[in-house]
């Protein structure tokens, strides 16, 4: 995000900033620099542009949009500038002689300073926007935009607008997920026929919950009651019905696992299940192979399918997060697993063949 706004400000002088104001020679624009005019429009100019720099970034990895971003820089930079930063620095050069602590105490005042300010901004109505999750690729065509504006000096750079406005339709419009799953199988949203998640828990992971529904756009809290709603749950399990009306189960106890099976579609559970399963399981083994799990469907109607996106794929082996080792048995692996339909096993024929029959059998 540093890099984006330094290259937002380099584009911004580039592109010309200087020549947006008059030149001093202006008896309207001197007066006006006289009473520090021109130096608050740079400020809230440059703030702007480092916003716009910045909010790609800001939306992929927290979800958040700040739309008074420039109002905040105007009140709360000039203190930063003029007390905070000079204060901080005389400080540290006074520590030798014992005379830092009245330093520290005007740096004080400016940081307090900064809460007010970000406060105050925070409590405005539409101070936070909301952002859902959309993936790599509008990110980098943004980036790829940035870069070109602020690069390029031909007329060549107006690609990088065209650029980031692609990529703001391709990140606006990107699909959600319809169910995702908690590595540890313990939590499981669903997104309901009313467009919002609905999760079933085997205890309580606040922060899990606030990163989904920060993630889907969503406002309400992790203690938000209307999360479980439309959920049904007794001591074997849970279950929950998906927008397209099909039933997704978390089976708490192996003896649930039968109708979960024969009801559910998508069954999650820690324990291994039945041979003849239909639906798609997510047992332990699985999740811990995969990490946390997002299913999102397509297709509709009776051919409607899912298709799951891992955070470990497998295959996949990254030096900050290492494959799993495959288990040695693959055939009872992929009789568990998750990441594919579940099919029943047919019964092996252990009729001998006429050929090797034998006059006395």
């Amino acid at each position: 995000m540093s890099f984006a706004a330094t290259l937002g400000l380099v584009a911004l002088v580039q592109i010309g900033m200087p020549k947006l104001f008059a030149t001093p020679d202006n008896s309207q624009v001197a007066r006006a620099a006289l009473w520090g005019g021109r130096e608050i429009a740079t400020l809230a100019l440059a703030s702007f542009v480092v916003g716009l720099a910045t909010t790609p970034y800001a939306a992929f990895h927290f979800h958040r949009i700040t739309p008074y971003g420039v109002l905040a820089n105007l009140a709360a930079m000039p203190v930063v500038s003029v007390l905070v930063m000079p204060a901080g620095l005389l400080g540290i050069a006074a520590i030798p002689f014992g005379l830092d602590s009245i330093f520290w105490r005007l740096m004080d005042v400016g940081i307090e300073w900064m809460i007010v300010v970000t406060q105050w901004v925070a409590a405005l109505p539409g101070a936070l926007g909301r952002m859902a999750a959309f993936g790599t690729g509008p990110l980098l065509l943004m980036a790829a935009g940035i870069v070109a504006l602020g690069l390029l000096s031909s007329r060549l750079r107006w690609c990088g607008a065209a650029a980031i406005a692609l990529a703001t339709f391709w990140a606006v419009t990107a699909p959600q997920p319809d169910i995702l799953i908690a590595g540890d199988g313990r939590h499981v949203a669903v997104r309901g026929g009313d467009g919002r998640l609905h999760v079933m828990s085997a205890g309580r992971d606040a922060f899990l919950l606030r990163e989904w529904l920060s993630a889907d756009a969503d406002p309400r809290g992790a203690a938000d009651t209307s999360l479980n709603d439309g959920v049904s749950c007794d001591q074997s399990g849970c279950v929950v019905r998906a927008a397209d009306g099909r039933l997704v189960a978390m089976s708490l106890k192996p003896e649930s696992l039968a109708d979960d099976c024969a009801r559910a579609t998508i069954v999650v559970t820690s324990y291994p299940p039945p041979v003849d399963c239909a639906a798609r399981v997510f047992d332990r083994d699985a999740l811990h192979r995969s990490g946390t799990v997002t299913l999102r469907r397509i297709g509709s109607g009776a051919e409607a399918d899912y298709a799951v996106s891992a955070i470990h794929p497998r295959g996949v082996d990254r030096p900050w997060s290492p494959a799993i080792a495959e288990a040695k048995d693959s055939s009872a692996r992929s009789a568990r697993t998750g990441l594919s339909k579940r099919t029943p096993q047919r019964p092996v024929d252990a009729t001998p063949a006429e050929s090797d029959l034998q006059a006395e059998d």
